[in-house]
């Protein structure tokens, strides 16, 4: 049998793979200063995904949200889509929130409280909440477990994690040249992409040279912002066969898995050890397939480092190796497993995740949306050359792995499997 199918029987720790499905994805167009709220967006984002997926509003009566910044509440959201919810319930967590919620998802169908879920991210991350609360709604007074971070200088994303990577580059050697790659590949990957707000592509020497932001994060090093909603929709398997799309089977959730210490997660070494380290030991072992068997990764680039050492400590290399492995070819289109196929966060657009897991989905359906010729089915025919507006395609994608990150001590991912 193949390392790729499963096969368990209910009492085991993996009775829900391939149970449940992903089966409509959408989003807006990433912008920045769009002038419209949130939930004008979710309500398109969403609207979106049903006409993806071939569902009603009848057809939907679940809904999950990540709620942070100035984003919407799901029941308002659903009620201007005429939805009545059977559950509902908006969660605060950052980029770990995606695919957490995916599985929340599948356990509030299990448990029988609803049938189908839609799960959406909607926020204006340029024009109203910036994360480093520079944007219209600044941030608040440090207060309670602030102390601990915000009155030493840690208040942007970008100086939380800085001492991660830091160490990362002492502890093995890694080079600053090494982690600019990433934003490089994702450069290239974007270029290919109608949709993706950075399309120019760009060199490892521009990355050096773009000003500083906090050591060692340079401007290029550092993700979009932009004003977005996201959404995929959440079925069962035996329901998803009879919709519009292909179906991308949901094979194994690790969701929002965390070190010793989240708070002050460098009081419980190796500081250059992330969450992932942890999450790796549900997520394959409950997939039955192992980092090898994957065609195609989107770790989650707030920052390049941030995908670097995701991809690390879920075990696509070895401790340490993180830097070659992001700089040797390998997370090329073309190249043996890409990574970040859409452009990501560093290029895309910034939504915590939900646009990477909207482009493996795609990916694993073969219906990634490039510059290739429509055929006369109606279908994009994919060339698999990767030039600069060419194919994003992977050929022969079949299983997807989404690395989520909300910070070093706190990860989540999810396996898809071609359905």
């Amino acid at each position: 049998m193949s390392a790729r199918t499963s096969e368990v029987d209910a009492t085991s720790p993996k009775h829900l793979a391939d149970k449940y499905a992903i089966v409509g994805v959408g989003e807006t167009a990433y912008r920045r200063g769009g002038g419209r709220t949130t939930r004008a967006m979710a309500t398109e984002a969403i609207a979106n995904a049903m006409t993806d997926a071939g569902l009603t509003m009848d057809d939907v009566d679940g809904m999950l949200s990540y709620s942070g910044g100035d984003s919407t509440f799901a029941p308002f959201v659903a009620g201007d889509l005429g939805i009545r919810l059977n559950f509902y319930m908006d969660v605060f967590g950052g980029g770990s929130s995606t695919e957490a919620l995916v599985g929340i998802a599948t356990g509030a169908i299990e448990a029988g409280m609803c049938n189908t879920v839609a799960i959406f991210r909607s926020m204006n991350g340029y024009s109203q909440m910036r994360i480093g609360g520079t944007g219209a709604r600044s941030a608040v007074p440090v207060k309670g477990d602030e102390i601990h971070s915000r009155a030493y200088g840690w208040q942007s994303a970008g100086q939380m994690f800085a001492p991660t990577f830091m160490r990362h580059m002492y502890d093995y050697g890694t080079t600053p040249e090494q982690v600019a790659m990433v934003k490089v590949v994702h450069s290239e990957h974007a270029s290919n992409n109608p949709k993706a707000l950075y399309k120019n592509r760009v060199t490892v020497e521009e990355v050096l040279n773009s000003r500083m932001i906090c050591k060692p994060l340079h401007l290029l090093d550092c993700c979009v912002e932009t004003d977005n909603a996201t959404c995929i929709i959440v079925t069962r398997t035996e329901h998803a066969r009879d919709l519009k799309q292909r179906p991308a089977l949901i094979r194994s959730v690790a969701g929002r898995c965390c070190k010793p210490r989240v708070d002050m997660h460098y009081q419980h070494g190796p500081i250059s050890t992330v969450a992932g380290h942890y999450a790796k030991d549900i997520l394959w072992p409950n997939a039955g397939l192992g980092p090898e068997d994957v065609d195609l990764t989107a770790a989650y680039d707030a920052f390049t480092f941030t995908s670097m050492l995701q991809l690390e400590d879920y075990g696509f290399c070895k401790k340490g190796e993180g830097g070659q492995y992001v700089s040797d070819g390998t997370t090329r289109l073309g190249g043996r497993r890409p990574n970040n196929t859409s452009g990501g966060h560093l290029c895309e657009g910034y939504t915590h995740g939900m646009n990477m897991v909207i482009e493996n989905v795609r990916q694993l359906r073969g219906e990634v949306d490039d510059s290739c010729p429509i055929g006369p089915d109606g279908r994009r025919q994919h060339t698999y050359d990767y030039k600069e507006g060419g194919c994003r395609q992977v050929k022969d994608a079949e299983v997807s792995a989404n690395l989520g990150w909300a910070m070093p001590g706190t990860g989540s991912a999810m396996v898809m499997v071609k359905g």
